[in-house]
C-alpha cells in the first residue's frame, strides 16, 4: 500500500516520472522490512537510469548501503504487515545501522557517499 503522506507531498511530485516509477517498482519488490538486494538489476531490468536512484536517495526516499542493498526510508508508514505472515529481513547487517521511529528509518551515521555506488 501506498501512503498520500508520501507520495503525495511535493518533494516526491517534483521528481520525474521515471524517479517516481522506480520508487514504486523497488517497494512492490522489497522485503517485509523494506530492503532491496539487488536495486542495480531492478534498475536496469526495468530501463530507469542511475540518476533516479541518486535522486531517490539524495531526496530521501531510499538509503543506500555500501552493500549495494537498498532500504525504502517510508517503509513502516506505508505497510502493515501482520504478525503472523511478517517474515524479518535477512539482511540484518544493514538492518544494525537504522534507527527507526516507528514511520520513518534513518541511518544512525548520516553519511552517505554517493560515488560508492
Amino acid at each position: 500500500m501506498f501512503s498520500l503522506d508520501i507520495v503525495d507531498t511535493d518533494k516526491f511530485c517534483e521528481m520525474p516520472v521515471t524517479s517516481r516509477c522506480c520508487y514504486f517498482e523497488f517497494s512492490m519488490r522489497a522485503d517485509d522490512d523494506g530492503f532491496i538486494s539487488n536495486p542495480k538489476r531492478l534498475m536496469r531490468m526495468l530501463n530507469y537510469s542511475d540518476y533516479d536512484l541518486r535522486l531517490l536517495i539524495t531526496k530521501g526516499f531510499v538509503i543506500p548501503f555500501e552493500s549495494g542493498i537498498v532500504v525504502i526510508t517510508h517503509w513502516k508508514t506505508q505497510n502493515n504487515i501482520r504478525i503472523d505472515r511478517y517474515k524479518p529481513t535477512m539482511y540484518k547487517k544493514e538492518k544494525s545501522l537504522l534507527e527507526n521511529d516507528g514511520n520513518e528509518y534513518k541511518l544512525l551515521n548520516d553519511k552517505i557517499n554517493l560515488e560508492d555506488l
